[in-house]
Parts: C-alpha cells; sequence; structure tokens
C-alpha cells in the first residue's frame, strides 16, 4: 500500500497485528490467505456483477463470469460433487 494515508496504514497494520496475536473463532473473522488478499486487491473487486453468470443486471460482466465459472468448476471438482 502506497503510504498517503498514514492514519489508515497504522490502524490496518495495527488489525494485522491484532489477528496474528490471537485465536479468532468467529467463522467470518478467519484469516485470509496471502494469495487471497491479492486477488481481493485486484481490478475485480471493482465490478458490480449482480445476478448468475451470462444473466447479469448490468453489462461488462464477461470476465468476472469467467472467473465465477472457473471457481465453481474447482469447487465442483475439490467437494467431488455435480453441483455447486
Amino acid at each position: 500500500m502506497t503510504v498517503k494515508d498514514t492514519i489508515i496504514t497504522n490502524l490496518i497494520e495495527a488489525e494485522v497485528k491484532r489477528q496474528a496475536s490471537g485465536l479468532e473463532m468467529i467463522p467470518s473473522e478467519n484469516h485470509t490467505s496471502g494469495e487471497v488478499l491479492k486477488a481481493l486487491g485486484s481490478r475485480l473487486t471493482d465490478k458490480y456483477s449482480e445476478g448468475y453468470p451470462g444473466q447479469r443486471y448490468y453489462g461488462g460482466c464477461e470476465i468476472v463470469d469467467k472467473v465465477e465459472n472457473l471457481a465453481r468448476d474447482r469447487a465442483k471438482e475439490l467437494f467431488g460433487v455435480t453441483y455447486a
């Protein structure tokens, strides 16, 4: 992160330290892997993509559709299921 706002940067660093110093038992507060953090910091987070792949409410979702389809296919393979 480029340090343009030192207050926010310091707060984010403090949260990283807080998370590293304890074990959160709340599922929604799970630790995120470095790879997921990189993906969340990509341009994919800029795209509003309500709906299902191929049936979105807004245009320009072709790449998001490919990413979602790939994620779904990988989840099906991982869990050995037909539907996801």
